[in-house]
C-alpha cells in the first residue's frame, strides 16, 4: 500500500519485533518515520531493528525493551520513551498474546489481561503528556474480531478469570477490554488534537504459538491453520492506515477492518462499560485519578 510521508514524525510501536508490529514498523519507517519498537526480548528487539533498516532503508529505528507484563517494567519503558522521543506523533499498541494455561504476572494479576489491557493501558497513561503536545497525534490499539466471543461483555467481578479459565474466552475478553479502552480514551481526548481508534488486522499467521505459550488443541489448531492465514504484511495494512492516512486524520473512537470503520459487537457497544473499565484500570495500574 501507498503509505503518505511520514518525515518529522515520531512512531512508538509496542511489540514491534515481530509479526504485524515488525511489518507495521517496516512501512514507516520506509516512509519516513522515526520508529521506535518495543519488545521484551532485547536478542530479538535488536535483530528486529537490522531488519527494519535493511528492508526499509532508515537509519532511524530505534529499541526500547520492556515487559508489558510488569507494571514496573511499563513505567521504566515509559520513561526511556519519553527521554529518547521528544515528541510522539503515533503511539501503536500492538503487542499481544494468548496462553492456553492462566499464569499470573509479577504483580498478580492474570497475564493476558495484563499483556494484552493494563500493560498498553499504564503505557499510554504515561506517554500523554507527550502525545498531547506532540498534536495532532494518534493512538491505534490493535484489537481483534476475536473480542466479539465475549458476548457478555467484561466479568467485572472476574476480570483476573479466576473463576475457570478458557483460552480464547480470555483473549477475546482482553480484545473487548481494547475496544473499552479505545472509546474511553477517545471521550477523553476529545478537543486535544489526538485521535484514538483501534482495529482487526485479520486473521494473520503472526508469532502467536510460537513461543511455548500456547499448548495442546490450541497450539495444534494454530499449526493446522496458519498456512491458510494472511501474511503479516497485509495484516499490517490497516495499523499503517491509521497511523499515517490523512482520511482518518479527525476520525476517533472507531473500531476499524479493512481500514474501513465498521461496528463491533453488541457488547463493545456498551455505554457504561468503558468508564468502568478505565477507572478499574487505574486501580489496578496505581494511577492517582483526578
Amino acid at each position: 500500500m501507498d503509505v503518505p510521508d511520514m518525515t518529522g514524525k515520531t512512531v512508538v510501536i509496542t511489540g514491534g519485533n515481530s509479526g504485524i508490529g515488525l511489518e507495521t514498523a517496516v512501512a514507516l519507517a520506509r516512509a519516513g518515520a522515526n520508529t521506535v519498537i518495543t519488545a521484551r526480548d532485547e536478542g530479538r528487539g535488536t535483530a528486529a531493528v537490522t531488519d527494519i533498516r535493511s528492508r526499509s532503508g532508515s537509519s532511524d529505528v530505534g529499541l526500547v525493551v520492556f515487559d508489558l507484563g510488569s507494571l514496573a517494567s511499563v513505567r521504566d519503558g515509559a520513561a526511556q520513551i519519553i527521554e529518547r522521543c521528544p515528541r510522539i506523533d503515533v503511539l501503536i499498541n500492538n503487542a499481544g498474546l494468548v496462553l492456553t494455561e492462566r499464569q499470573e504476572t509479577v504483580d498478580g494479576y492474570e497475564t493476558t489481561f495484563a499483556v494484552n489491557h493494563l500493560g498498553p493501558f499504564l503505557l499510554t497513561e504515561l506517554l500523554l503528556d507527550r502525545i498531547k503536545a506532540s498534536a495532532p497525534a494518534r493512538i491505534v490499539n490493535v484489537s481483534s474480531t476475536a473480542h466479539s466471543t465475549a458476548r457478555r461483555g467484561l466479568d467485572f467481578a472476574d476480570l483476573q478469570s479466576n473463576n475457570g479459565y478458557r483460552a480464547m474466552q480470555v483473549y477475546g475478553s482482553s480484545k473487548l477490554a481494547n475496544i473499552y479502552f479505545t472509546t474511553e480514551l477517545a471521550r477523553r481526548l476529545a478537543g486535544t488534537g489526538v485521535t484514538a481508534n483501534c482495529l482487526h488486522p485479520g486473521t494473520v499467521a503472526t508469532g502467536y504459538g510460537r513461543d511455548g505459550d500456547t499448548k495442546g488443541f490450541l497450539a495444534f489448531g494454530l499449526s493446522l491453520i496458519r498456512p491458510f492465514l494472511m501474511t503479516p504484511e497485509k495484516g499490517a495494512q490497516t495499523s499503517v492506515y491509521l497511523a499515517s492516512s490523512p482520511e482518518v486524520a479527525d476520525v476517533s473512537g472507531e473500531y476499524f477492518v479493512k481500514c474501513k470503520a465498521r461496528t463491533p459487537s453488541k457488547a463493545a457497544q456498551d455505554r457504561e462499560a468503558p468508564g468502568r473499565l478505565w477507572e478499574v484500570s487505574e486501580t489496578l495500574v496505581a494511577i492517582p485519578t483526578g
